[in-house]
C-alpha cells in the first residue's frame, strides 16, 4: 500500500503579551442558537447577546468550552469577558483548566483558577503562572447550567513541545476504504460513514504505524476511538515508541497499554519524553480488527548529534 505523506509543523516562540487564543481551534459541549464557540476568540469584547459575539451552550450538565492552542504553551493568564445584558451570574463557579489531556474533554486537566464571579459586561484576568498545556478549558462543573463567554484571551509563550501534524503511515492490512492516512487527517469524526477512520482486517496482532521521519521526544499520544460500533476492539492495544522496524516496529519500548476508550472519545496517554522515530499502535497476540479515528502526537524534535572523525 502507498503510505500517506504530510508535513511536520515546527514550533515558533510566541511573546507573553500576545493574545494566543486567536489562532486556536475551539469546541464546546453544545450549541444554543448562533452561539458558536468561535465567538469567544473573535477579538471582540462586545458583551450583549444581540452583538453576535458571545458563545452559548444549552443547559448542559457540566457545560464546557475548550481552546486548542495546537502546541504546548506556558500560560501566563486567561481573561474572560462576561455577558452584560442577562444572566451574568451563570459564570459563577466555573473553572479554568490547562493541560495536554483530552480526557473528559479536557476537564480533567489541572485547575488554573475557580471563578467566583465576573461583573456583568466586565473582563476579568486570571493568572496561571506558567502552567503548561495545549488545551484551555472553561467548565461549570457538576451542575446543569448555560455557559456563555463573550471573549476569552490567553497570554503565554511556547514551550517547544509541539504537535506532530504528520508523517508517513502504514498498517497491517486494509479493510474497505480504511486507509492508514485517515488517522492523521486532522479530523476526529468517529463514525465509519464519516470516512475518517482507519480499518484493518481481522488480523493476528493488527498494527498501525506512524513514521515521524525524524527522532522525537514523545510527550503524549491522543487516540480517538470509533463511535458507532465496536469501541471495545481497542481494549488491550499498546502504544510503542522507538527507532526499530523489527516486527514492523511492534518490538519497540512500550509507552502504555490501553485498557479502554469510550465510544467516540479522545483519550490522551502520556509518554514522558520517550525517544523514537516510530509510533506504533498494536493489539498484540490475538485476532482483531484495529480501527483508529484519529491519532495525535506531541513531542520535541531531538537534536541531531554530529559525528567526529579522527584521521590517524
Amino acid at each position: 500500500m502507498t503510505p500517506a505523506v504530510v508535513l511536520i509543523l515546527l514550533a515558533v516562540s510566541g511573546m507573553p503579551s500576545t493574545n494566543i487564543a486567536k489562532g486556536g481551534k475551539v469546541d464546546q459541549s453544545s450549541l444554543y442558537g448562533k452561539g458558536v464557540p468561535e465567538r469567544a476568540i473573535d477579538g471582540n469584547r462586545a458583551s450583549k447577546w444581540g452583538d453576535d459575539s458571545c458563545t452559548h451552550t444549552h443547559n448542559d450538565f457540566s457545560p464546557w468550552w475548550r481552546l486548542d492552542l495546537q502546541k504546548q504553551y506556558k500560560i501566563t493568564s486567561v481573561t474572560i469577558t462576561n455577558r452584560r445584558d442577562c444572566c451574568h451570574d451563570r459564570i459563577n463557579g466555573a473553572e479554568i483548566h490547562i493541560g495536554d489531556s483530552l480526557n473528559d474533554n479536557g476537564n480533567s486537566n489541572p485547575i488554573c483558577a475557580k471563578i467566583s464571579s465576573i461583573a456583568a459586561g466586565a473582563s476579568k484576568t486570571f493568572q496561571c503562572n506558567g502552567m503548561e498545556g495545549r488545551y484551555v478549558t472553561i467548565v461549570i462543573p457538576n451542575k446543569k447550567q448555560y455557559l456563555t463567554l463573550c471573549e476569552v484571551e490567553v497570554t503565554g509563550e511556547t514551550t517547544g513541545n509541539t504537535p506532530v501534524i504528520g508523517g508517513k503511515v502504514d498498517q497491517s492490512s486494509l479493510y474497505g476504504k480504511g486507509v492508514p492516512g485517515r488517522a492523521i487527517d486532522g479530523n476526529r469524526a468517529s463514525k465509519w460513514g464519516d470516512d475518517s477512520c482507519t480499518h484493518t482486517h481481522n488480523d493476528f496482532s493488527p498494527w498501525w504505524r506512524l513514521d515521524l521521519q525524524k527522532q522525537y521526544k514523545i510527550t503524549s499520544v491522543t487516540i480517538t476511538n470509533r463511535r458507532d460500533c465496536c469501541h471495545d476492539r481497542i481494549n488491550g492495544a499498546e502504544i510503542r515508541i522507538g527507532d526499530s522496524l523489527n516486527d514492523n516496529g511492534n518490538s519497540n519500548p512500550r509507552c502504555t497499554v490501553i485498557s479502554t476508550i469510550a465510544a467516540g472519545a479522545s483519550k490522551t496517554f502520556q509518554c514522558n519524553g520517550m525517544e523514537g522515530r516510530y509510533v506504533n499502535i498494536v493489539i498484540p497476540n490475538k485476532k482483531q480488527y484495529l480501527t483508529l479515528c484519529e491519532v495525535e502526537v506531541t513531542g520535541i524534535e531531538t537534536e541531531e548529534e554530529s559525528e567526529e572523525y579522527v584521521c590517524n
